[in-house]
């Protein structure tokens, strides 16, 4: 009787691993699937400005922004942020402190965002440069006024930046470290 059982499992055993190895490819295809999903919806940001505490973000590419959020968006180009970073677009990172449809006001130095202050804006770049106030009034449509709390952020603050707008943002992120 040994002898038939031990035959008998010899001969379901390249079945056995037939079947591991579909499966094998089954989780391994999902997997991909799931990595290539990820990659198109998601990306990983290195910060390299001082104006965030944190140095590296994962953004999500579809998300629409709230109040709060990190959000990720190409600077305009104009010749401040060109002498500044390079003719290169460069992705900013800030913080969303103001949503479509709220009003954003001057009041000396300080800025205000739907009754609260964001920041305050400097005269000048650090480097002597003089920095006119960015915009006031309702934020438009698709739009958002980010910023940051760093005393020395490059952000809505100014018009060289003016509001993040939906078909400049990349993204929105959460800080990793």
């Amino acid at each position: 009787m040994a002898a038939v059982v031990e035959a008998t499992d010899q001969r379901w055993r390249p079945r056995k691993h037939l079947w591991a190895a579909v499966a094998l490819l089954i989780v391994g295809g999902l997997g991909v699937n799931a990595i290539a999903e990820w990659r198109d919806t998601h990306g990983v940001l290195i910060n390299s400005s001082e104006s965030l505490p944190n140095w590296m973000f994962v953004i999500h590419k579809t998300h629409v922004p709230t109040r709060g959020d990190y959000v990720f968006f190409l600077a305009p180009t104009n010749p401040l942020v060109v002498r500044h970073f390079g003719p290169e677009p460069h992705l900013f990172g800030k913080i969303v402190y103001g949503m479509p449809g709220e009003t954003v006001e001057h009041r000396g130095s300080a800025v205000i965002v739907a009754g609260r202050m964001v920041g305050r804006m400097k005269p000048l770049t650090r480097t002597g440069e003089p920095l006119a106030p960015g915009p006031t009034g309702t934020i438009p449509r698709d739009c958002y006024y980010v910023g940051t709390p760093h005393k020395d952020g490059f952000d809505s603050r100014y018009a060289a930046i003016g509001f993040a707008c939906v078909r400049n943002i990349a993204g929105t992120g959460f800080p990793v470290l």
